[in-house]
């Protein structure tokens, strides 16, 4: 009975040796968090997502009441949050344009074809790494949605071969950016309406043999934009929304229909 007391003693005098090493080590190593810090954490849309560089909300929290972020670091919260956070900073910082992803593909089933019968893992990567592409172009949307599988709001959807992007749901995350292989995403300004819909770059003869709504270089796009928003490289026309009057007229005059937006 003495050796159970014994036990019992030396375990609950262990015990509380342990729990006063661990109050010591807790006030040793204390670090103070800035109640900003705290604050602008709370007003985060909480997604985590990295779009704004940093590893998450708390870290991109840290960094702005360090002085190494901007309070308009979050892409997502747009002008509502950084507001929020610049009554906490007292800073004066104004949010970026918003953004939304865009697919730039419209190969669906309609406008290309099988190519092959791809069986195996369906992750748009796993099809990269076997090179058995299923449609006739190369460079086209697979259409296994790994972008939709890792888009927080379920902006990404899949029709008929391609992945298609709602605009109202998007947060502009960039997750989806990040996930495509074949790089076919960016961001865009929210309510862009003239964008160009393909990646290829191969000549326009080999284009048309792939895909009815490619781009072929052609350059007419170029010579309807009054901005000298377009350029063509590569084969490829692409447009800088930074100079784009979103006017239409180079949808308008594409013979491939490979432009959104015409007037």
């Amino acid at each position: 009975m003495s050796a159970v007391l014994i036990a019992t003693v030396v375990i609950g005098l262990v015990g509380i040796a342990v729990g006063i090493a661990l109050v010591y080590i807790g006030n040793k190593f204390h670090v103070e968090v800035d109640e900003r810090e705290t604050a602008i954490r709370e007003v985060l849309p909480g997604n985590n997502c990295g779009a704004c560089g940093y590893a998450g909300c708390d870290a991109v929290a840290a960094a702005i009441v360090a002085g190494e972020a901007d309070a308009a670091a979050c892409p997502v919260g747009g002008a509502p949050v950084t507001e929020k956070i610049n009554a906490i900073m007292g800073t004066h910082s104004e949010a970026g344009a918003r953004r939304v992803a865009f697919v730039r593909c419209n190969g669906t089933c309609e406008h290309t074809s099988t190519k092959n019968n791809y069986v195996g893992i369906r992750d748009c990567r796993a099809v990269v790494m076997s090179q058995l592409y299923p449609w006739d172009c190369d460079y086209g949307c697979m259409g296994f949605g790994t972008c939709a599988a890792v888009c927080p709001q379920n902006a990404i959807s899949v029709k008929d071969g391609a992945a298609v992007v709602d605009s109202e749901s998007c947060i502009g995350c960039g997750l989806c950016v990040k996930e495509c292989p074949k790089n076919l995403i960016e961001l865009v300004p929210y309510g862009q309406k003239t964008i160009v819909q393909c990646m290829n770059r191969d000549k326009g003869k080999d284009v048309k043999l792939v895909c009815e709504v490619g781009c072929i270089g052609c350059r007419l796009c170029t010579k309807q934009c009054e901005t000298g928003a377009i350029t063509v490289d590569g084969n490829l026309a692409h447009i800088d929304y930074s100079l784009c009057s979103d006017c239409g007229k180079c949808a308008g005059k594409c013979p491939q229909k490979t432009i959104t937006g015409a007037s």
